[in-house]
């Protein structure tokens, strides 16, 4: 398979992968436990969990926020679980078009250098729209040997890090919440609401065209440039509320055919619990 291969898949193309028989490895991570996965998910699709597999939740949230990273071990044996090795095709999905939890699982996997993986440009709906099958038979995956993991690929921002970006005009922080998240009108999730200091609202719905579907290569390659207008990528730290939907942003920046910026995965949800200062913009 190309290693120039798309990070995302259009509806019809995967359901014409589908009725070739090609071997995918079809995952649904859309972030309602499983209650909608055993409704109704695409054929043959497996299910992982945001909250119990795509992250290692704490009890203190202050300490690396809502959805902090498993470590590469518990990584690895969700990947064993799933029955995922280097070589898999994997495309995934969710119901909010890669922003519930399936362009973090994307992110995940293209940071332990994962090659093959896609996430379906307008997710579950489209592709119903386009024909794919659905129906409510839960898969059982078949457990593969340990996927080797070396180390991160993709670079990561932590608290300290921001700590500095956020007092420093060299450094771009893009806070790809809602705007009225950004602005502290209201936080329907975390404890306060604002957001970072020096840090610029681009939200991630604005990476999707009227009709729910990633903008074309072009638009976003146009769009990602005049933002990152004279500032060094090595600067560049995208962020959300607890690092899910900032990798919506990544993906639409890999999409564009651009580096892929930092990650603070703590996000939103891990400085404002650390009495670090807020900006309400009211």
């Amino acid at each position: 398979m190309s290693q120039q291969l798309s990070p995302l898949i259009k509806p019809e193309e995967l359901l014409s992968l589908y009725q070739k028989k090609e071997k995918l490895t079809i995952v649904d991570a859309t972030n309602a436990g499983q209650e909608k996965y055993l409704t109704s998910h695409l054929d043959g699709a497996l299910f992982v969990d945001l909250d119990t597999q795509l992250a290692d939740i704490k009890a203190d949230v202050a300490v690396g926020g809502r959805h902090p990273l498993p470590t590469f071990s518990q990584f690895s044996e969700t990947l064993s679980q799933l029955g995922i090795t280097p070589e898999s095709h994997v495309v995934i999905y969710d119901d909010k078009n890669g922003s519930n939890a399936a362009a973090r699982f994307w992110w995940m996997l293209k940071s332990v250098g994962h090659q093959n993986v896609q996430v379906l440009d307008g997710g579950f709906q489209a592709a119903v729209k386009a024909g794919f099958p659905v129906n409510d038979k839960t898969v059982a995956p078949q457990p593969v040997a340990p996927y080797k993991i070396e180390g991160s690929k993709l670079p990561l921002a932590d608290i300290s890090l921001i700590d500095k970006a956020s007092q420093d005009e060299n450094f771009l922080i893009i806070d790809v919440r809602d705007e009225e998240r950004y602005n502290g009108e209201i936080e329907p999730i975390d404890l306060i609401a604002g957001h970072i200091p020096n840090a610029v609202n681009i939200p991630f719905t604005t990476n999707l065209d009227e009709h729910g579907f990633f903008l074309s290569r072009e638009k976003l390659h146009d769009k990602y440039t005049k933002a990152f207008e004279n500032v060094n990528p090595e600067n560049i730290i995208v962020h959300c509320g607890s690092g899910v939907t900032a990798c919506h942003t990544l993906l639409a920046i890999d999409a564009a055919g651009m580096e892929i910026p930092k990650l603070y995965v703590g996000s939103w949800s891990e400085w404002s619990r650390n009495n670090k200062p807020m900006v309400t913009k009211m």
